[in-house]
């Protein structure tokens, strides 16, 4: 059977959450890989394995297939640098300005490749797990002033609907131990420990921040608990200071 970094290239195989707690998924569900194979990058060759979790049926169109973007020998792998990364459309593939997530997406995959081993876990949980639609009518709530919390809690929505579920079974699946997690969201620890995974430390993804994203960062660091750095002299460049913050991946 052929391999690649020591991983077998063919295998078969609504909820409102606080502000500041992601509420992982208990109930079991199916994992299965429905497609890999070596992928070449600026920064190296990766294995790209998707993964598919549970049935077809998801809230807010959110796809069920995940991505798993690994380097090196993951089984049996103790203090893997991991980032789990909710994917982002209007930053990563649109370039938008209103967040954080195409930088911190780049730097974990940087990162991962200067260290020669770890894995992107990509989820397709867009606009923290409301899906696109609802992420750019929060965008327009944006538009008028409100932040990402509050635009979501104006149309009725968590602040983060986040299932974390399919990340803890992708990382069993590959064999891992523990991981160091790259995020700088306290929060996103606590649900994967919840959910089981030994997170053994974890590494900040502080990136440069820009007129339209920084009110984005101040909401996150004062409304959602994540560890960033004040960021001072910012708010008032920009449209109405910018408050208006994106629907991210962090």
């Amino acid at each position: 059977m052929a391999k690649y970094g020591g991983q077998p290239l063919h295998q078969e195989s609504e909820m409102h959450v606080p502000h500041q707690g992601i509420r992982p998924r208990l109930e079991p569900r199916r994992l299965e890989v429905i497609a890999q194979a070596p992928v070449p990058t600026e920064l190296g060759t990766f294995l790209m394995q998707v993964f598919r979790w549970g049935g077809a049926e998801t809230e807010h169109g959110l796809s069920p297939d995940h991505v798993a973007l690994t380097m090196g020998e993951l089984d049996g792998a103790v203090a893997l640098p991991v980032r789990i990364h909710s994917e982002c459309l209007t930053s990563e593939v649109f370039g938008s300005l209103k967040c954080d997530c195409r930088q911190q997406l780049q730097e974990a995959q940087r990162a991962i490749a200067e260290a020669g081993v770890g894995a992107i876990l990509y989820l397709r949980q867009e606009g923290r797990g409301i899906g696109l639609a609802n992420k750019i009518r929060a965008y327009e709530l944006q538009w008028a002033g409100h932040d990402t919390v509050d635009a979501n809690r104006l149309l009725g929505l968590p602040d983060d609907a986040r299932d974390y579920g399919a990340a803890a079974a992708m990382l069993e699946h590959l064999g891992v131990r523990s991981i160091r997690l790259m995020t700088n969201n306290p929060a996103k620890v606590a649900g994967m420990e919840a959910l089981g995974v030994a997170v053994v430390g974890r590494t900040p993804v502080v990136v440069p921040t820009n007129s339209w994203s920084s009110g984005y960062l101040e909401a996150k660091r004062e409304r959602m608990g994540h560890m960033l750095p004040v960021l001072e002299g910012q708010l008032g460049h920009g449209l109405a200071g910018h408050r208006h913050a994106g629907n991210d991946a962090e």
